[in-house]
Formats: structure tokens, sequence, C-alpha cells
């Protein structure tokens, strides 16, 4: 009888932990699509709303891509830790359920604890992963140069299944919710073609091809998906089918991958012209020739300014309006990084191997830290921490000091 008992105690605490697996899972991992919170002292008075929310879940954080991270952030960024790879960390991260997901020129999908920094699990591709991963529904999905898609389980890092495009996969995946109730999952490839595949079983939805080469991530909002290619093309493409909508030619081919808000889409071009494209008009609407270089770095946008750097080495501010500047900061090294904006302060990595911070309003450095080599990879910001790869093979990731 007491073998019995302790057997029934077994499988409670079993069950309980199935449970509360099951709930970590659905409730963290799910994606973060409401608008983020505007910056403020926190609904109490003393409170400070913590840096990022909970997640950051895909590349620029939510599906228009604006690079816009909740709460606010101190003056001063601690460094934290540091997780190792073997080659280059081109890819930016992405941060969901407490763990830290990305990429690396060693071929690698890595999971990394966010509070410690202690590896948790990695997958290998058969090539370099320097897109950005996107975490849905207890689902980590990655592009790799090898020209793969690859649908990871979160927890475990388990492969579900692959998808194969045409060429490599550069732009980090995006997600939009299917006409079926499902999560279907939007990539661009260097086969010239747009991809939507089923989350669940990975099958192809649809697929819309362009010219050349797409090489940033495509933006999803209200029904339509933003791609700018190396054809020269803003293409907009209906989320449902697939079916092309609309083509705006910008003069030059675009590397970035684009903002999309309120209508507009905001991309700088190989010709280092930034624009502003307003998409029922099917037209640009502003353009700025105030960089003096190509333009890889994608823009992060708020309520009434645009930020992006340029491999003029400078990080600029325009006026959304009219594309005015307001401001410009100057770096030693090129910035293909993409900036976040978090409350008042620019979060963003040079070539010259720094990570800087400045003030949104002026562009006044208030922080940096000397990593010592290339910082293409953009930052991700959740639960007061800043988490940015390096060309060294490390992942660095700092904290708020309030």
């Amino acid at each position: 009888m007491m073998l019995k008992g302790k057997v029934r105690v077994v499988v409670v605490v079993i069950a309980v932990a199935l449970v509360i697996l099951l709930v970590w899972r659905i409730v963290l991992l799910r994606p973060q699509t409401e608008g983020v919170k505007p910056a403020s002292d926190g609904d109490q008075p003393g409170e400070v709303v913590r840096a990022g929310g909970v997640s950051w879940p895909l590349f620029r954080f939510a599906g228009g891509h604006l690079g816009l991270a909740a709460g606010s952030l101190p003056d001063s960024l601690r460094f934290l830790w540091k997780f190792e790879t073997t080659d280059a960390i081109k890819s930016s991260a992405v941060i969901a359920g407490g763990r830290v997901f990305v990429g690396s020129g060693d071929g690698n999908v890595y999971a990394i604890d966010l509070e410690t920094g202690a590896g948790i699990w990695s997958y290998e591709t058969e090539g370099a992963v320097d897109a950005a991963p996107c975490a849905v529904e207890g689902m980590v999905f990655a592009g790799s140069s090898d020209g793969f898609l690859y649908g990871l389980d979160a927890v475990t890092g388990e492969l579900k299944w692959k998808y194969e495009t045409g060429g490599e996969i550069m732009g980090s995946a995006n997600w939009t919710q299917g006409s079926d109730g499902g999560v279907w999952i939007i990539v661009g490839s260097y086969d010239g073609r747009l991809h939507c595949v089923d989350s669940v079983s990975g099958d192809s939805v649809w697929m819309y091809e362009t010219d050349n080469y797409i090489n940033g991530s495509p933006a999803v909002d209200d029904g339509q998906v933003i791609a700018g290619g190396c054809d020269a093309m803003i293409h907009v493409v209906s989320s449902a089918d697939g079916a092309g909508i609309k083509q705006i030619d910008t003069g030059s081919y675009i590397a970035a991958t684009a903002a999309l808000s309120d209508g507009r889409v905001y991309v700088g071009n190989y010709d280092d012209i930034f624009m502003c494209a307003d998409i029922a008009e099917g037209a640009i609407v502003w353009e700025y020739d105030g960089s003096e270089d190509a333009i890889f770095s994608s823009p992060a946008v708020a309520e009434d300014v645009i930020i992006f750097g340029s491999r003029d080495k400078r990080l600029h501010c325009l006026s959304r309006a009219d594309g005015s500047v307001k401001w410009t900061f100057q770096t030693q090294g090129e910035i293909d990084s993409s900036p976040v904006i978090c409350g008042d302060k620019i979060v963003f990595g040079s070539g010259d191997g720094r990570v800087y911070m400045v003030r949104l309003t002026s562009g006044e450095k208030i922080w940096s830290y000397d990593i010592g080599d290339d910082v293409m990879s953009s930052p991700a910001i959740a639960m007061d921490k800043v988490v940015i790869g390096c060309d060294n093979g490390f992942l660095y990731a700092f904290e708020a000091v309030r």
C-alpha cells in the first residue's frame, strides 16, 4: 500500500511539472503583438518602467520593424555576461521566455539563459546563421546561408522541420496570422522570392517572386507584407495569398530592412538615399541625401523622428514629417547595426568596436562600451537588459544601472 501511495505522489508531481511547462511555453513564448507602451516614469509614483518589457521576440521587436523598446533606460549600462561562439555574430538576438536566441557564423543557432549567460542548447545548420531568429508560439524559426529555414523547439532545440529555398537566407523571418487561424512564417531569400511557410508543418503556403535577392526581413502589418529588394523595388504583397499589390521604385538596390508605420515605408538604399514612401499613393513622399555612403542599417521609427545608421560612420536623426535632418552623431566605424529607441535613449553598435547609447533629442553621447571588434549586430532589449553580438564571436549582455 505504501508503494502505491508513493507512485501516486510521483505521478502527481510529474503531472504538475508538465502543466507548468505547458503554461510557460504558451504564455512566455507567445508573440508580443500589442503596441509598445510609451516611455514613462511608471504607473505609480517612484516606479521605474523596466526597459524592453518581458520579450523581444523578433528582429526590430514587432512585425512593422519600428525598433521601439518599451519602458526606459537609465544613463548607464553595466556589463553582465558574454557568451562565446566560434565565429562572428552578425545575427541580432531575440528574447523570449527568459532565453536569448541568436545565430552565429559558426552555423549554429544558440539558446542562452538571459540572466546568467549559460548555454542551454545549440542546433547546427550547414551554413552561417547571420539572420536574427524569430520566436513564436514555442518555436524558434531561423534562416541559414545554406538556404534552409529551420523550425526548432524553443525549449529543447529539437528540429521540427526545415524548409528549403533556392538561395541564402540573410534576413530574419517575420510572422503573420494565417487565414486558417494558424501562424505563418514569412522570409526572404537570395532566390529572389518571399516565402510563406506554415509554422506547424513547414509546408509552403505561398511564394512571391522578385527580380533579385531579398536581403532584409519583410515587414508585416494590416494584411500586407513589405520587402525591399536588390531589384531596387519596395514590394507590397498580400499576406493572405502572396499576390502582388504594388511596387515602388527606389532607384537602387535595398539591402536594409524597411520599417512600416501608418501606411508609410521608411528605408535606405545603396545609393546613399533614405526615403519615405506612401503605400496608397505608390510613390516616394520625401528623400534625404545627407548620407555619404550606402545604408544597410534599418531605421527606428518614433512618433516624430526617424533614426538610422550609415556606412558614412554616422547615426542620422530625421524629421518623420519631411525628412529634414535634426542631428547626426559621428562614430569611427561604419554603422550597419540597426538602432533601437528606448524611452529618451538610442542604443546601437558601430564598426569601431563600440556599443553606444545616445540621447534621442540631441544625439549627445551618454554611454559607450568598447568591445574591440566590429558590432554589426543590432540590440535586443528586454527585462532591463541589452543584448548584442560582435564580430569577435561573443554575444554580450548589459543591464540597466538604476
